[in-house]
C-alpha cells in the first residue's frame, strides 16, 4: 500500500468530491504549488488509489425509477447455491447492489425498476427460476436520505 501524507489524503478528499476542479485550484487548497501537487495527483493515479474520474448522474431524470430493497434467503446453502444466485444478479440490469450478509437471511439486493410492477414480474420470474429463492422480503423506498458516493474523510484515514 502508498504510503499517504496529509497533503495526499486532501487531495483524494477534494477530488472525491469534485473531480473537475483545476490544478492550480487543487494546489490553492492544500498549500503546494501546482507542479508537486500535480506529481502528487499522478503518483496516485498510477498507484491506482485513484481509479479514474466521473461524473455523478441522477438516473431519475434520465429514466425515473423505483428503488426496491429485497432481503432474500435460499433454499440450499452450499457454494453451488451461492454462486448460482450471485450469476444471476451480474446478469440482472435492475440489479444496482447486491451483498452477501449473515443474520437470518443471505442476501440484500438493491433493484431500480421502472415500476413496482416490472420489479414483482422480474421477482416472479427468479421464484419460478431454478436460482432456489426460499422467502423474500420486499422493501419499497419512499425517500432516500443519504446516497453515495460520498467524499472520504480524510481524518478518517489517520485515526
Amino acid at each position: 500500500m502508498t504510503k499517504l501524507d496529509r497533503y495526499d489524503l486532501k487531495i483524494l478528499e477534494i477530488l472525491s468530491r469534485d473531480g473537475r476542479i483545476t490544478k492550480s485550484k487543487l494546489a490553492e487548497a492544500i498549500n503546494l504549488s501546482v507542479s508537486p501537487c500535480w506529481e502528487r495527483v499522478k503518483r496516485l493515479e498510477q498507484a491506482g488509489v485513484i481509479q479514474g474520474y466521473s461524473a455523478r448522474l441522477d438516473s431519475n431524470v434520465l429514466i425515473p425509477r423505483n428503488p426496491v430493497w429485497v432481503q432474500i434467503e435460499l433454499k440450499k446453502h452450499d457454494a453451488e447455491s451461492f454462486k448460482a444466485f450471485e450469476s444471476l444478479v451480474m446478469v440482472t440490469p435492475e440489479v444496482t447492489e447486491c451483498v452477501a450478509v449473515g443474520g437470518g437471511v443471505d442476501y440484500l439486493v438493491k433493484f431500480e425498476a421502472r415500476s413496482i410492477d416490472s420489479y414483482q414480474r422480474l421477482m416472479d420470474q427468479w421464484l419460478v427460476s431454478d436460482v432456489g429463492i426460499e422467502r423474500y422480503c420486499t422493501y419499497i423506498v419512499t425517500k432516500t436520505v443519504k446516497r453515495p458516493p460520498v467524499g472520504i474523510d480524510a481524518e478518517a484515514l489517520t485515526d
